[in-house]
Protein backbone atom coordinates (compact mmCIF):
# COMPACT_ATOMS: atom_id res chain seq x y z
CA UNK A 1 0.00 0.00 0.00
CA UNK A 2 2.89 2.05 0.23
CA UNK A 3 5.57 3.72 2.54
CA UNK A 4 4.15 6.96 4.64
CA UNK A 5 7.21 7.69 5.96
CA UNK A 6 10.71 6.18 6.86
CA UNK A 7 13.24 6.06 9.98
CA UNK A 8 16.69 5.92 9.63
CA UNK A 9 18.66 4.14 12.76
CA UNK A 10 19.96 4.21 15.35
CA UNK A 11 16.18 5.70 16.05
CA UNK A 12 14.52 7.68 18.99
CA UNK A 13 11.41 6.56 20.52
CA UNK A 14 10.01 9.61 20.52
CA UNK A 15 10.36 9.65 16.91
CA UNK A 16 9.10 6.61 16.24
CA UNK A 17 5.80 7.60 18.04
CA UNK A 18 5.41 10.74 16.60
CA UNK A 19 5.57 9.39 13.48
CA UNK A 20 3.24 6.44 14.16
CA UNK A 21 0.75 9.03 15.62
CA UNK A 22 1.00 11.15 12.06
CA UNK A 23 0.46 8.07 10.32
CA UNK A 24 -2.97 6.77 12.54
CA UNK A 25 -4.36 10.95 12.13
CA UNK A 26 -3.09 10.63 8.60
CA UNK A 27 -5.34 6.93 8.10
CA UNK A 28 -8.38 8.48 9.86
CA UNK A 29 -8.38 11.46 7.90
CA UNK A 30 -8.26 9.47 4.49
CA UNK A 31 -11.49 7.00 5.83
CA UNK A 32 -13.52 10.33 6.64
CA UNK A 33 -12.53 11.58 3.29
CA UNK A 34 -13.81 8.05 1.86
CA UNK A 35 -16.82 8.23 3.96
CA UNK A 36 -17.64 11.42 3.15
CA UNK A 37 -17.39 11.54 -0.54
CA UNK A 38 -19.34 8.26 -0.69
CA UNK A 39 -22.13 10.06 1.08
CA UNK A 40 -22.05 13.24 -1.18
CA UNK A 41 -22.18 11.01 -4.47
CA UNK A 42 -24.89 8.92 -3.20
CA UNK A 43 -26.76 12.03 -1.99
CA UNK A 44 -26.92 10.08 1.61
CA UNK A 45 -27.48 12.82 4.20
CA UNK A 46 -29.79 10.97 6.78
CA UNK A 47 -26.83 9.73 8.35
CA UNK A 48 -25.19 12.64 9.27
CA UNK A 49 -28.39 13.16 11.89
CA UNK A 50 -27.97 10.21 13.40
CA UNK A 51 -26.80 10.24 17.17
CA UNK A 52 -22.86 9.76 17.85
CA UNK A 53 -21.14 8.13 20.66
CA UNK A 54 -19.90 10.48 23.45
CA UNK A 55 -18.15 10.87 26.69
CA UNK A 56 -14.73 11.44 27.95
CA UNK A 57 -14.57 9.35 30.84
CA UNK A 58 -12.33 6.31 31.03
CA UNK A 59 -14.82 3.58 30.37
CA UNK A 60 -15.91 5.70 26.88
CA UNK A 61 -12.31 5.92 25.91
CA UNK A 62 -11.59 2.07 26.22
CA UNK A 63 -14.97 2.07 24.28
CA UNK A 64 -13.40 4.26 21.84
CA UNK A 65 -10.09 2.36 21.39
CA UNK A 66 -11.96 -0.93 20.82
CA UNK A 67 -14.08 0.60 18.12
CA UNK A 68 -11.29 1.50 16.50
CA UNK A 69 -9.22 -1.23 16.71
CA UNK A 70 -12.54 -3.39 15.84
CA UNK A 71 -12.90 -0.91 12.78
CA UNK A 72 -9.78 -1.99 11.52
CA UNK A 73 -10.06 -5.35 10.91
CA UNK A 74 -13.16 -7.14 8.46
CA UNK A 75 -14.19 -9.78 11.51
CA UNK A 76 -17.67 -10.22 12.85
CA UNK A 77 -18.05 -8.00 15.67
CA UNK A 78 -20.31 -9.25 18.85
CA UNK A 79 -21.32 -6.32 20.58
CA UNK A 80 -22.81 -7.45 24.47
CA UNK A 81 -24.39 -5.08 26.71
CA UNK A 82 -27.43 -4.43 29.20
CA UNK A 83 -30.62 -2.95 26.61
CA UNK A 84 -30.53 0.57 26.38
CA UNK A 85 -26.50 1.11 26.61
CA UNK A 86 -25.70 1.57 23.40
CA UNK A 87 -24.70 -1.01 21.13
CA UNK A 88 -26.99 0.43 18.23
CA UNK A 89 -24.22 3.22 18.92
CA UNK A 90 -21.42 1.49 19.07
CA UNK A 91 -22.07 -0.73 15.81
CA UNK A 92 -22.74 2.57 13.86
CA UNK A 93 -19.31 3.88 14.83
CA UNK A 94 -17.92 0.42 13.85
CA UNK A 95 -18.88 0.72 10.29
CA UNK A 96 -18.46 4.86 9.57
CA UNK A 97 -14.55 4.15 10.96
CA UNK A 98 -13.81 1.08 9.17
CA UNK A 99 -13.14 0.63 5.09
CA UNK A 100 -16.22 -0.46 4.67
CA UNK A 101 -17.59 2.94 5.37
CA UNK A 102 -18.58 3.51 1.85
CA UNK A 103 -21.14 0.40 1.50
CA UNK A 104 -24.25 -0.01 2.94
CA UNK A 105 -25.29 -0.49 6.94
CA UNK A 106 -28.44 -2.75 7.15
CA UNK A 107 -29.72 -2.85 10.55
CA UNK A 108 -32.30 -5.59 11.54
CA UNK A 109 -33.77 -5.57 15.08
CA UNK A 110 -34.18 -9.62 15.17
CA UNK A 111 -36.73 -9.77 18.05
CA UNK A 112 -39.19 -7.56 15.61
CA UNK A 113 -38.97 -10.35 12.74
CA UNK A 114 -42.04 -12.60 12.69
CA UNK A 115 -40.95 -15.97 12.84
CA UNK A 116 -42.53 -17.31 9.62
CA UNK A 117 -40.65 -14.41 7.82
CA UNK A 118 -37.04 -14.54 9.30
CA UNK A 119 -34.91 -16.41 6.95
CA UNK A 120 -36.89 -14.68 3.91
CA UNK A 121 -35.99 -11.13 5.74
CA UNK A 122 -32.35 -12.23 6.20
CA UNK A 123 -31.80 -14.07 3.10
CA UNK A 124 -34.22 -13.19 0.56
CA UNK A 125 -36.88 -15.63 -1.37
CA UNK A 126 -36.94 -17.04 -4.85
CA UNK A 127 -40.54 -16.15 -6.51
CA UNK A 128 -43.34 -19.17 -5.87
CA UNK A 129 -41.29 -19.92 -2.64
CA UNK A 130 -44.67 -19.66 -0.89
CA UNK A 131 -47.77 -18.07 -0.80
CA UNK A 132 -47.75 -14.79 -1.70
CA UNK A 133 -43.75 -14.96 -3.15
CA UNK A 134 -45.09 -12.84 -6.73
CA UNK A 135 -41.11 -12.09 -7.48
CA UNK A 136 -37.59 -12.42 -6.31
CA UNK A 137 -36.70 -10.53 -3.16
CA UNK A 138 -33.12 -10.30 -1.92
CA UNK A 139 -32.42 -10.47 1.76
CA UNK A 140 -30.90 -8.39 4.34
CA UNK A 141 -27.50 -9.90 3.68
CA UNK A 142 -27.68 -9.21 0.54
CA UNK A 143 -28.26 -5.44 0.71
CA UNK A 144 -25.70 -5.13 2.99
CA UNK A 145 -23.22 -6.54 -0.17
CA UNK A 146 -19.78 -4.69 0.10
CA UNK A 147 -20.93 -2.66 3.74
CA UNK A 148 -21.83 -4.13 7.05
CA UNK A 149 -25.25 -5.79 8.38
CA UNK A 150 -26.46 -5.42 12.26
CA UNK A 151 -28.07 -7.93 13.48
CA UNK A 152 -29.69 -6.23 16.81
CA UNK A 153 -30.83 -9.17 19.35
CA UNK A 154 -29.70 -11.91 17.64
CA UNK A 155 -30.18 -14.07 20.32
CA UNK A 156 -33.63 -13.37 20.06
CA UNK A 157 -33.80 -15.41 16.27
CA UNK A 158 -35.24 -19.10 16.47
CA UNK A 159 -32.43 -21.79 16.40
CA UNK A 160 -32.98 -22.82 12.94
CA UNK A 161 -31.69 -19.23 11.85
CA UNK A 162 -28.99 -18.84 13.94
CA UNK A 163 -27.54 -21.97 12.47
CA UNK A 164 -27.94 -19.98 9.01
CA UNK A 165 -26.21 -17.09 10.14
CA UNK A 166 -23.73 -19.55 11.17
CA UNK A 167 -22.99 -20.69 8.16
CA UNK A 168 -22.53 -17.20 6.78
CA UNK A 169 -19.81 -16.53 9.33
CA UNK A 170 -18.15 -19.64 8.20
CA UNK A 171 -18.82 -19.91 4.95
CA UNK A 172 -19.28 -16.97 3.75
CA UNK A 173 -22.36 -18.47 1.70
CA UNK A 174 -26.72 -19.16 1.85
CA UNK A 175 -29.21 -19.47 -0.72
CA UNK A 176 -32.30 -17.51 -0.71
CA UNK A 177 -35.64 -19.58 0.57
CA UNK A 178 -37.15 -21.86 -1.80
CA UNK A 179 -33.68 -21.00 -3.82
CA UNK A 180 -31.03 -23.82 -4.72
CA UNK A 181 -28.32 -21.66 -5.53
CA UNK A 182 -25.78 -21.22 -3.37
CA UNK A 183 -24.70 -17.11 -3.16
CA UNK A 184 -22.25 -15.52 -1.56
CA UNK A 185 -21.90 -12.64 1.20
CA UNK A 186 -19.04 -10.19 1.55
CA UNK A 187 -20.93 -8.28 4.42
CA UNK A 188 -19.60 -7.63 7.55
CA UNK A 189 -21.73 -9.35 10.06
CA UNK A 190 -21.94 -6.80 13.60
CA UNK A 191 -24.13 -8.96 16.31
Amino acid sequence: RGAYDYLTKPFDLDEVQLTLERALRQRALAREVKTLRARASAGDESDDAEPELVGRSAAMREVFKAIGLAAATDAPVLIVGESGTGKELVATALHRHSDRAGGPFIRVNCGALPEGLVESELFGHERGAFTGADRQRPGRFERAAGGAIFLDEVGELPPSAQAKILRVLQQKEFERVGGTETLRSDARVIS
